[in-house]
């Protein structure tokens, strides 16, 4: 089995030019002033980068917190922020407010979403005054910025496993196995740590396969927890919050990477007066006071767990269609790993799926749009390759209209059609225009446009398109070697 899943895996898709088609069913590829209003009405520019301590922020009345995108900590959903940073930031905002008695001219804290792995770099440059998302205190991290007093303690980093784990009874016998890990994470240096230990004593070194940094800790969770991943290292309590959701998770207690860990806020080496601040606050709002421990509890709560990419009837499913896939992303110049992926999210590549509003087959497409002169292929409802076919010209058409801008990588360039193709290119519109409007990047999918997505029409292309990535970052991973179907 894995002998055909590599090579197919490994084949190089050949790029063409996308087809012409009759766009006018589509809308302009310009927003019209109503649709401008619409977004100015929503939009929140970021204020320019400034250093300083908490003196000036209190003339500017504006406090910058740095947070990254996890279904935890920090999310967007129709306009409003959620999630445990989303939390204390409007507690902290509350708390100064009384503290300083601003009545009329009420200092406000903002949360400024980045990247993870600008989270530090961010602070340093002004982008942001304070840090927040879980960072693990570490001598590296330390050297670059100070903490604040921890907002938890005694946080331990263990491994979790799920159905395509190997067998391990204690912390060694990760000797030899492939660990997944961001390279930003406190997780990378202290397997990194435990590795050398390990080969000191003789044995074999852990295998880190370094992740995207666009998947977080929740994310990584799901593909263990499907048998995506083998096996994961988070942060004790993450595991535990999430294997209550995700079944086939299991927290191992008995393996743990590193313990005694402290969580904090980071604030620049020049903020005394904000560190002092912040440290009175966390007093009464850490973890283990009434205020931390009902936070943390209410974002425990259900997620749209991914489905198995390669279990028996998915590996089924994907024999049956990959070869049409290599063939169609080829036509229109797409990397047929995502399409695959694509396909899997909208369907778990069954031609029989049918949707409540009319969308059919392995795409999920309308037949009035694949019988639409932009597409112009009819028969999708039984034919699984007209279904395909119908499906990727049908994304080659959006990506042609809507992301022809040479300035989008071609990963940015995918995602974002992925995201007109869920959400409707109208939409994808808004989503640029908003995040260029906010001070983000408009040719970037992960923690920009998808910010943007998230205020318009909520949660569902977000996640969507998160799906189909970590979809294919299996796929990728297969085709790399570092796993086994």
């Amino acid at each position: 089995m894995r002998n055909w899943l590599l090579s197919l895996l490994l084949l190089l898709v050949l790029g063409a030019p996308t087809a012409n088609a009759d766009d006018t069913a589509l809308p302009p590829a310009e927003l019209s002033a109503a649709e401008e209003a619409e977004v100015d009405a929503i939009a929140l520019p970021l204020p320019p980068p400034w250093t300083g301590d908490f003196d000036g922020m209190r003339e500017r009345r504006l406090v910058r917190i740095l947070v990254a995108h996890s279904k935890t900590l920090y999310f967007h959903d129709r306009g409003m922020e959620r999630g445990i940073d989303a939390e204390y930031a409007r507690a902290f905002e509350a708390w100064l407010n009384k503290k300083l008695k601003t009545k009329a001219l009420k200092l406000r804290v903002a949360l400024v979403p980045v990247p993870r792995d600008r989270l530090l770099s961010g602070l340093v440059d002004g982008i942001g005054d304070i840090a927040a998302g879980a960072l693990t205190i570490t001598p590296g991290r330390a050297a670059v910025v100070d903490f604040t007093d921890p907002v938890a303690t005694n946080i331990s980093e263990l491994v979790v496993t799920g159905p395509k784990s190997p067998p391990l009874s204690s912390i060694d016998d990760l000797a030899g196995q492939t660990v997944p890990l961001r390279k930003s994470s406190s997780y990378y240096t202290h397997v990194r740590a435990l590795s050398d230990r390990l080969v000191a004593a003789g044995k074999a070194p852990i295998k880190i396969q370094i992740m995207d940094e666009d998947l977080e800790d929740e994310g990584i969770m799901e593909m263990v927890n499907v048998g995506l991943l083998p096996l994961a290292v988070v942060d004790r309590y993450k595991g535990l919050f999430w294997a209550q959701v995700l079944t086939d998770l299991k927290v191992r207690e008995d393996l743990v990477v590193n313990a005694g860990g402290n969580i904090a806020w980071a604030v620049r080496k020049d903020s005394p007066l904000l560190a002092a601040e912040i440290n009175t606050f966390m007093q009464d709002h850490r973890v283990g006071t009434t205020f931390g421990n009902t936070v943390v509890k209410r974002y425990l709560k259900s997620t749209k767990a991914l489905n198995n990419a390669y279990d028996k009837e998915a590996l089924a499913q994907f024999r049956a269609t990959v070869g049409l896939f290599r063939k169609y992303a080829g036509e229109y110049g797409f990397d047929h790993l995502m399409m695959v992926a694509q396909g899997f999210q909208e369907s778990k590549l069954n031609q029989a799926a049918r949707s409540p509003r009319g969308a059919v087959g392995i795409m999920q497409l309308l037949p009035s749009t694949a019988a639409d002169p932009v597409v112009g292929i009819t028969g999708i409802e039984e034919d699984a390759e007209k279904n395909i076919h119908a499906g990727i010209k049908y994304m080659s058409v959006l990506r042609a209209k809507y992301l022809d801008d040479p300035d989008l990588d071609e990963r940015s360039r995918t995602l974002m059609t992925f995201a007109a193709y869920n959400a409707g290119p109208g939409n994808l519109r808004k989503f640029r225009r908003l995040a260029d409007k906010e001070g983000r990047d408009p040719n970037r999918w992960f923690d920009n446009v998808e910010v943007a997505a998230a205020k318009i029409v909520g949660a569902e292309t977000v996640q969507y398109v998160s799906n189909i990535y970590k979809y294919y970052v299996a796929y990728k991973l297969i085709s790399d070697g570092a796993m086994q179907p």
